[in-house]
């Protein structure tokens, strides 16, 4: 529209916003963490309807890095400066305006040799257990180091969660650290981890290089909002951008 046909027909309308990307409903999303409780054992945890995501992982692998890189809080989940050494369930709530959509489960790391054996023995049996009878579990999110590759550990829990993977639970395996691997290394450690994810996928991950961040947190989006995903990808106009 000319100058001329606005003063001839009034005033112009104005510019329709575009809506946001999907990485950044995403991240705002994420940013609603906060802290909802801690459990020594599963008895203590609150019985919950909304979509839970677990992340889970050996000491070291960068559990609690990559939770507080995806959520932009500095200190939201704890990274003790002894490995193995947090043995609560913490869980976290997300969702805008205080309506809570989903939770985020940050399990205790495993595997650390500094961990007492009875302890070790006791935490596998209590992780197990929620991985098999969380109600709300929705997804299980896998950290490991890419140059340490999947250990028996990081095994034992496929083998736990494989049945309800079968049965729609979804599954991610983050490679984290990626920013120590060559592209050659990172592309290979990739295509392991893919296969060994057995009907999951797999994604590498790097808090320096900020990689991955974007397709970790559209994918846990997803996760929490099926009904909103599935309407983006049907025919019509997207609607992510509605939710509030």
């Amino acid at each position: 529209m000319t100058i001329q046909n606005q003063r001839a027909g009034g005033a112009a309308k104005p510019a329709v916003a575009p809506p946001p990307a999907a990485s950044t409903i995403a991240s705002g999303w994420l940013h609603t963490a906060k802290f909802l409780t801690s459990a020594p054992e599963l008895h203590f945890l609150p019985a919950l309807t909304v979509p839970e995501i677990a992340f889970v992982g050996r000491s070291n692998a960068g559990k609690s890095t990559c939770i507080n890189i995806l959520t932009q809080q500095k200190q939201l989940a704890f990274a003790s400066r002894k490995p193995g050494r947090t043995q609560h369930i913490n869980l976290f709530t997300l969702g805008k305006q205080g309506a809570t959509d989903a939770v985020l489960a940050d399990l205790p790391g495993y595997g650390y040799a500094a961990v007492p054996k009875q302890d070790k023995i006791r935490w596998q049996q209590v992780m197990a257990n929620y991985l098999v009878t969380r109600e709300n579990l929705t997804a299980v999110v896998l950290l490991c180091d890419p140059r340490l590759g999947l250990t028996e550990l990081d095994d034992i829990l496929l083998d736990v969660i494989r049945p309800r993977v079968e049965q729609g639970l979804k599954f991610l395996i983050v490679l984290t650290k990626a920013d120590k691997l060559t592209r050659s290394e990172g592309a290979a450690a990739l295509s392991v981890a893919t296969l060994q994810a057995g009907g999951g996928d797999a994604t590498l991950f790097s808090a320096p290089k900020r990689i991955g961040i974007d397709a970790i947190s559209q994918q846990l989006w997803q996760w929490a909002h099926p009904a909103v995903q599935a309407a983006s990808e049907s025919p019509g106009p997207a609607v992510p951008d509605q939710v509030q």
